[in-house]
């Protein structure tokens, strides 16, 4: 017998499962629906109200109690990492769940009332009147399919939400099976009993998945029109709701479905122009980042590679966000400007001089603007240029062999290296004779600089270097030679910020701190406090910067503070790095892929910027005046005998103050250590000259009383000492009178053999 159920029949029944499901013990409810239940025309009204109630009955049997409304939103996670500033104000997103794309919960009230409209016109009109089951789409869509007819559809927003809820009654590749409707109804029946319309429909638009991956209102609304669910427009919506049925449908078929929609809803759309802005939307490659707040991207990269964490978790940086939209809004701003010179990129980093908060990260100057926008100029290798030079005049400080007051030498200067001859230029091309220390690193003055390395020593600049976190520099010393003065080795803008950072707290050093919850870490001393200070003295005087940068430059400000420029060769890389009493600026300019900038310093490529950035850091600060001098350091004038430079008061070391500067026989203060051989040389041994005839000079300068050291045993003293050059490689240490050791430098000595046919006497050689 054929079975054809019955229209009348159908409502009947619909009626009484909707009362039964209210009434039937739990028992019943629970037992199995049966295997077989078919309604003939011959079946009785009531039988088939019977048969349809055990149905449900079966279903919510097979459906599971579902959760509150509060935990649904509660265990709702996004899919990104949300970092923010240090007073709770979102500064980036990060995707870390690959699943699918969600973003922060979004609630009902915060969400278009087009789109509201535009879902229950769509998916389900009578939402507000029926109680989770609309019996009347469900006996219209029966008798639809019964004559083959095209029919909406009975599945109701809150029987769609029993579905996202409940991964039983998830549909598969076939649909749903008769069982899992049945269960939807039942799980819509009891929603509609425990949670209100207003939740029903904040919860789905929340779950429910649009396209690809796309899960929510928030992901499509930010993704596809670039903005949040309350902006979304008439058409948006439309477009929107048409996705829901047919979320990977093609555009047109979207568009045709969004444009059926507005004319549910009583418009006359141009569906011709829908369809483009349809296809507009759809092909947004935005899914990556939608809407996500894009203050501080490297920063937010760079704190999930130090610190993984989970999705929906929710990070307080140490930024400001009011001083990282500043900063890239100057920096933006000032490369637009120097476009035409072949500028492109730039990077700085504020940290706040007590914490070691980082307030400020801006890794690059953004799309439009750069090439290589995703490149983190903050943590990038880039050449040094004259910044690393406060200090090694704070280790020759510290180690007195300078004060602020030395004179020292800016002439032309040849230097014989284990790698040929090297001849320092100043920047201008030309030499200033006589300067003080201080003139010489507040004016940026190479000659004098290499001269203040040959006293230091390239080992013990990067060793100091290495020590204030300038991990860079993997190499000992005599890699780099003299030119590490002169900045020609790599460093990251992050890690100079910090080094000078330990010079503005006088020698204490802790690391840079990322977040909030971080522990403050107590600072260690790595610099000498009263060095410290007068290094940051000489940083600070515009007087003394004169004779290179002028009295008023970028470089000035209208409270204290100490700042070094930079600029490395060809002009490929420009610095600006100092701070003030609370706040530590560094600033980089250039271009990331290494090309030359043209005719762009230190002091009009990145001094500008960190100018105007350090005066926005200063807003709210204390007045910034000159830090105290810590005991160790003393104040003394001075003057100079044939007024080299004029009469100053001048700080000192303790110990190492002088009334009257007389500059020594050369023209400059002695600087101590091994005048010859040269640290890394390589001598050859003649046989064709007699062995009595060969010595090698040993000659020191600046040393009272020097000692000679070699390979651990005393070789004699003097100023001077002729030393018979024996084969192999060899240590040679200068001691003062006290046995201190003043310099160290190796060298090698090979044997050679006499070139066959020649005699002594004649020249011919030839090395090992």
């Amino acid at each position: 017998m054929q079975c054809i159920p019955h229209r009348h029949a159908i409502h009947s029944a619909a009626n009484s499962v909707s009362h039964m499901t209210r009434i039937l013990p739990l028992r019943l409810l629970r037992s199995k629906p049966p295997r077989h239940a078919c309604l003939c025309e011959q079946t009785s009204i009531k039988g088939w109200t019977w048969l349809a109630a055990l149905a449900l009955c079966g279903a919510a049997a097979q459906a599971q109690a579902q959760p509150s409304f509060q935990q649904v939103k509660a265990e709702w996670r996004p899919s990104d990492v949300v970092v923010l500033d240090r007073n709770g104000q979102p500064l980036q997103r990060l995707r870390v769940d690959k699943q699918g794309r969600r973003l922060d919960w979004v609630s009902l009230a915060d969400t278009s009332p087009a789109f509201r409209h535009a879902l229950v016109v769509s998916e389900d009109r009578r939402f507000y009147q029926h109680s989770g089951v609309d019996w009347s789409g469900v006996a219209a869509a029966a008798w639809g399919n019964l004559w083959n007819t095209r029919t909406r559809g009975a599945s109701t927003l809150t029987m769609q939400l029993a579905g996202l809820l409940d991964n039983d009654l998830k549909i598969g590749r076939n649909g749903r099976s008769l069982w899992q409707k049945m269960g939807q109804g039942w799980s819509a029946a009891w929603l509609e009993t425990h949670w209100s319309k207003a939740q029903i429909l904040e919860a789905y638009l929340n779950l429910v998945g649009f396209r690809g991956e796309l899960v929510g209102l928030s992901a499509l609304s930010a993704t596809l029109f670039g903005k949040l669910p309350a902006g979304l427009n008439l058409e948006e919506s439309a477009i929107a709701v048409a996705l829901i049925r047919a979320p990977n449908a093609a555009p047109d078929k979207v568009a045709a479905r969004a444009c059926r929609i507005l004319q549910d809803m009583r418009r006359q759309p141009n569906c011709a122009a829908l369809a483009v802005r349809t296809r507009q939307a759809l092909a947004q490659s935005r899914a990556a980042n939608p809407l996500a707040e894009q203050d501080a991207p490297h920063f937010a990269q760079k704190l999930l590679q130090r610190q993984p964490l989970a999705a929906g978790s929710r990070v307080g940086s140490t930024l400001d966000l009011g001083l990282q939209r500043y900063a890239v809004s100057v920096l933006r701003r000032h490369l637009a400007a120097l476009a035409q010179r072949n500028v492109q990129d730039g990077a700085l980093v504020v940290l706040d001089n007590a914490s070691g908060d980082i307030l400020a990260w801006v890794g690059s100057s953004g799309r439009g603007l750069s090439n290589a926008a995703e490149v983190d100029g903050v943590t990038s290798l880039r050449q040094a240029g004259s910044t690393l030079k406060p200090f090694l005049y704070q280790l020759a400080l510290e180690r007195r062999y300078l004060s602020a007051a030395s004179l020292l030498n800016d002439s032309p200067l040849d230097l014989q290296t284990g790698s040929g001859l090297y001849a320092p230029q100043n920047y201008a091309k030309d030499f200033k004779g006589l300067v003080s220390a201080r003139t010489a690193l507040a004016s940026s003055l190479n000659v004098p600089t290499v001269r203040a390395i040959e006293m230091v020593g390239p080992n013990a600049l990067r060793d100091r270097l290495y020590r204030l976190g300038l991990s860079s520099l993997q190499q000992d010393g005599d890699y780099y030679g003299y030119s590490l003065a002169l900045g020609a080795a790599d460093i990251r803008l992050l890690e100079l910020a910090n080094a000078y950072r330990t010079l503005a707290n006088q020698g204490l050093a802790s690391p840079a701190r990322w977040t909030l919850a971080d522990p403050k870490p107590k600072p260690q001393r790595q610099l000498d406090a009263a060095s410290s200070f007068i290094i940051a003295d000489i940083l600070s005087d515009r007087t003394a910067r004169a004779r290179t940068f002028g009295l008023e430059s970028a470089l000035s400000t209208r409270y204290w503070s100490a700042v070094k420029t930079g600029t490395s060769k060809d002009m490929r890389d420009n610095w600006a790095v100092g701070f003030s009493r609370q706040r530590t600026v560094a600033v980089w300019v250039g271009n990331a892929a290494g090309e030359p900038m043209w005719d762009v310093s230190g002091m009009h490529g990145a001094a500008p910027v960190w100018q105007a950035v350090l005066d926005r850091a200063q807003q709210g600060a204390p007045a910034s005046l000159p830090p105290a001098p810590p005991p160790g350091v003393v104040s003394q004038n001075v003057r100079y005998e044939g007024d080299v430079e004029a009469s100053r008061r001048e700080w000192f070391l303790a110990g190492t103050e002088r009334a009257l500067i007389v500059p020594e026989r050369g023209g400059a203060s002695q600087t101590p250590g091994i005048a010859a051989p040269v640290d890394g040389s390589v001598y050859a041994l003649d046989p064709d000259i007699p062995p009595a005839n060969q010595r090698l000079l040993l000659r020191a300068r600046g040393v009272a009383r020097p000692q000679w050291w070699l390979n651990g045993k005393r070789l004699g003293s003097g100023a001077s000492l002729p030393w018979f050059p024996w084969p192999g490689r060899h240590a040679l240490e200068l001691r003062d009178a006290k046995g201190l050791v003043v310099e160290k430098i190796r060298f090698e000595v090979r044997g050679a053999v006499a070139v066959p046919g020649r005699k002594a006497g004649k020249a011919g050689s030839r090395v090992n």
